[in-house]
C-alpha cells in the first residue's frame, strides 16, 4: 500500500473530505443554535373564537423548542391541536424570528347525548359549550350519519317552522326525530324520506288542525300514521276543517247519501216485483187445485 502513490492520495483526498464535512456541520450546528435565532413573536391567526391567549402561552412555553431553524414543526402542530376547540393547525416560519400560527376551530353543531360534541363535518370533540343545540344519540360511529340525516331532517321540516331538536338512530337503524316545540316522530328503519315527506304533505290539514298537543307520531303504518295525545284520554277528535275540507267533505257525504237512497230504491223495487211475482205463482197454483178437484168431484158424481 505505501508503494502506491495513487492510492494513498485516494484515500487522503477522502479524510480530507471527510474532515471538511464535520467542520463544516459543527459549524452549521454551532450558528443555528445561536440564541440570535430564536423565535421571539408568535402570531395567531385565523377566526379563533375560543382559542384563548392563556393556552397558546401554555403551549409555548411548554413546547416551543428550538431556533428559528430546528423547531419540530409536526410536535408542536400536534400540541396546537390538542387543545379542545382546534381542529387543524397550520404553522409557518416567518424570518427572522416570527412564527404564524394558523387554527380551524370546531364549530359546534350538535351535543352528542350528554358527553361530547358534535362539529359540522360530523366529528366528535370534546370541549364546554353552554348554548343551545340538539342532541345526537346513536351507535359507536354513526356520528357522521346522524350529521348528514339531521341536515335532512331540518330542511324538510323547516316547511312547517319546526326544527329537530333531538336524533336518534339505535343500533338496528331505526330513526326517531323529536322536534324543538313538538312530538317525536318514530320514522322507523326503512323509507324514512318518503314517511317524512308523506307526514309533511298532510300535517296542516291533519296534525296541524287539532287543537290538542301531541306528544308522539308514529309513521312507521304504510298509507297513515297514529298519533298520541296524552290530553284526550279517550275522548273524540276536533278537527277544525277548512272551508275546502268541509265542501269536499259535505260533497262525498251527499254524493254517498243519494248512492244509499238509490240503492233503497232498487231494492224496494226488486222487492216489489218479488211479491207480485209470489202472488202471481200462488193464485195460478190455488187455480190448479180448484180445478183439479172440480175434476175429480165430477168423475165422482158420473
Amino acid at each position: 500500500m505505501w508503494d502506491r502513490p495513487d492510492l494513498l492520495n485516494r484515500s487522503a483526498n477522502v479524510l480530507f473530505a471527510l474532515a471538511f464535512l464535520l467542520v463544516t456541520y459543527g459549524l452549521v450546528w454551532y450558528v443555528v443554535h445561536q440564541p440570535v435565532f430564536a423565535l421571539k413573536y408568535v402570531d395567531l391567526a385565523g377566526d379563533a373564537k375560543h382559542v384563548t391567549r392563556a393556552q397558546v402561552e401554555s403551549i409555548v412555553r411548554n413546547e416551543l423548542k428550538g431556533t428559528f431553524f430546528t423547531l419540530n414543526l409536526p410536535q408542536l402542530r400536534k400540541a396546537f391541536e390538542k387543545l379542545p376547540w382546534v381542529r387543524e393547525a397550520n404553522l409557518r416560519r416567518r424570518w427572522p424570528d416570527r412564527l404564524e400560527v394558523r387554527v380551524v376551530e370546531h364549530v359546534p353543531l350538535a351535543r352528542w347525548g350528554s358527553t361530547a360534541l358534535v362539529n359540522t363535518q360530523g366529528e366528535i370533540f370534546q370541549a364546554a359549550y353552554d348554548g343551545k343545540l340538539p342532541v345526537f344519540v346513536g351507535p359507536v360511529g354513526s356520528a357522521k350519519e346522524i350529521t348528514i340525516q339531521y341536515e335532512f331532517f331540518r330542511r324538510m321540516l323547516s316547511t312547517i317552522d319546526a326544527r329537530p331538536a333531538l336524533v336518534q338512530v339505535s343500533p338496528r337503524r331505526a330513526w326517531r326525530v323529536r322536534l324543538d316545540a313538538g312530538p317525536t316522530l318514530e320514522l322507523g328503519r326503512e323509507d324514512v324520506e318518503a314517511r317524512l315527506g308523506r307526514y309533511l304533505e298532510v300535517h296542516q290539514r291533519s296534525v296541524g288542525a287539532l287543537q290538542r298537543r301531541i306528544d308522539y307520531v308514529d309513521l312507521r303504518y304504510a298509507n297513515g300514521f297514529a298519533v298520541r295525545i296524552p290530553e284526550l284520554k279517550g275522548q273524540p277528535l276536533l278537527l277544525e276543517e277548512s272551508p275546502a275540507a268541509a265542501r269536499k267533505r259535505k260533497a262525498a257525504s251527499t254524493k254517498q247519501r243519494r248512492e244509499a237512497h238509490k240503492g233503497a230504491l232498487n231494492a224496494r223495487s226488486e222487492a216489489q216485483e218479488q211479491r207480485t211475482f209470489d202472488v202471481y205463482s200462488a193464485a195460478r197454483r190455488l187455480s190448479g187445485q180448484w180445478r183439479t178437484s172440480e175434476a175429480m168431484e165430477q168423475r165422482s158424481f158420473l
